[in-house]
C-alpha cells in the first residue's frame, strides 16, 4: 500500500511550450513527478529551468501544453497550487527595511499558520540571527530566510531553485539532511542546482534541459551502477606498468606517469581485468566512481560530437 502511495503522480507536464520574442524559450517539455520523489532539474544558465519552474508556480501562462499539480491546473488555479508548495527562487528579493524575523512573521501571517514553535526550530537549525535587517544580510543569510519561509508550512511540494547559493559547506550539508527528512515524510521536491554532489546525494531522478528542451531523463541508479568503469592503478615498478599495458592490450588506458595509469572498461570486462592486475604489485588500486557531473559533461561532449543541438 505504501509503495502505491509513493508512486502516485503529483506533477504532470504535457507538451509545455513558451517561446519569447528573443527566440528563446522552452519547447515540448514533458515531465511526470511522483509523490515522495526528489527530482533534479539540471542545465546550463538560460537552458529553460527557471521558465519551467515559473509555469509550475502559475506565474506564466503556457503558450501550449498543460501543467497539473496534485490534479490542479497550475495556471487556472495558481492560488490553490501555491497553498501546497514552498518556493525558493534563484534570485531572492525581500523588503530591505524589514528584519529577517519581521519578514518571516509576515509570511507566517499571510499563510495563516499556527505552529510558531516549528519556525523557531528552523531558525535554530539554520544557525543565524533573524533580527538583523535584510539590507545588512549576506547572501547566505538571505538564503536562510528564504529557506525558512519555504519550509515552515511543511508543504506537500518544495520547488528549490539554487537553494544553497551563498551557503557554506556546513550549511550545504544541513540542507541535504533537511531534504532527506522531507523525502522520509513522503513530500516532494524539485531541485534545480549547479552543485552536482547536492543532486547526487538527494535526487531519485534527474532531467537535463538544454536550449529549452529536455535532452536526458535518468534514474540516479543508472549513474551509480553505470556499466562504464574506471580504475586508477599505480604500479610499484615502472617495468610492471609497461608489461601490463603490453599484455592487457586495452585501448582505453591513459598513462599518467611512469607508474600510474587510468583504465576505462565495461562491466563485462572486469574479471579479465582483475586477473591481469593480480599478476603485478600495486601501491594504489581503486575504482573511480562515475559521477553525475561526468555524465553531464560526457553527455554534452557526445551531443556536440554527434551534431545534436537540442
Amino acid at each position: 500500500m505504501k509503495e502505491e502511495i509513493k508512486m502516485r503522480e503529483l506533477i504532470k507536464i504535457d507538451n509545455l511550450t513558451k517561446e519569447f520574442k528573443n527566440g528563446h524559450g522552452i519547447y515540448d517539455i514533458n515531465l511526470s513527478i511522483n509523490e515522495g520523489e526528489v527530482f533534479g532539474y539540471l542545465g546550463p544558465n538560460g537552458a529553460g529551468k527557471s521558465t519551467t519552474i515559473r509555469h509550475i508556480l502559475g506565474f506564466m501562462k503556457p503558450q501550449k501544453g498543460t501543467i497539473t499539480v496534485s490534479g490542479i491546473n497550475a495556471w487556472k488555479d495558481a492560488s490553490k497550487v501555491n497553498e501546497i508548495l514552498g518556493y525558493v527562487p534563484g534570485e531572492i528579493a525581500m523588503p530591505e527595511f524589514m528584519t529577517g524575523i519581521e519578514f518571516i512573521k509576515y509570511i507566517f501571517e499571510i499563510r495563516k499558520l499556527k505552529d510558531w514553535k516549528y519556525v523557531e526550530e528552523l531558525i535554530a537549525f539554520w544557525e543565524f540571527d533573524p533580527k538583523v535587517k535584510i539590507k545588512r544580510m549576506s547572501k547566505g543569510m538571505k538564503q536562510k530566510v528564504s529557506l525558512i519561509c519555504a519550509f515552515m508550512h511543511k508543504p506537500k511540494l518544495l520547488i528549490l531553485d539554487e537553494p544553497t547559493s551563498g551557503l557554506d559547506p556546513l550549511m550545504q550539508q544541513k540542507f541535504i539532511d533537511s531534504i532527506k527528512q522531507v523525502k522520509a515524510e513522503g513530500r516532494t521536491v524539485i531541485l534545480s542546482s549547479h552543485i552536482f554532489q547536492e543532486i547526487e546525494k538527494t535526487c531519485d531522478r534527474v532531467a537535463i534541459v538544454k536550449n529549452g528542451r529536455i535532452v536526458s531523463n535518468i534514474d540516479m541508479n543508472e549513474i551509480k551502477y553505470n556499466e562504464n568503469k574506471t580504475y586508477e592503478l599505480v604500479f610499484k615498478k615502472h617495468d610492471d606498468q609497461k608489461t601490463f599495458i603490453k599484455e592487457y592490450n586495452q585501448k582505453n588506458i591513459e598513462i599518467i606517469d611512469k607508474k600510474k595509469i587510468i583504465v576505462s572498461l565495461k562491466q563485462k570486462d572486469i574479471q579479465k581485468f582483475l586477473k591481469s592486475v593480480a599478476k603485478y604489485e600495486t601501491t594504489i588500486f581503486k575504482e573511480i566512481p562515475f559521477t553525475l557531473e561526468e555524465y553531464f559533461m560526457h553527455f554534452y561532449k557526445f551531443e556536440k560530437e554527434d551534431g545534436i543541438n537540442g
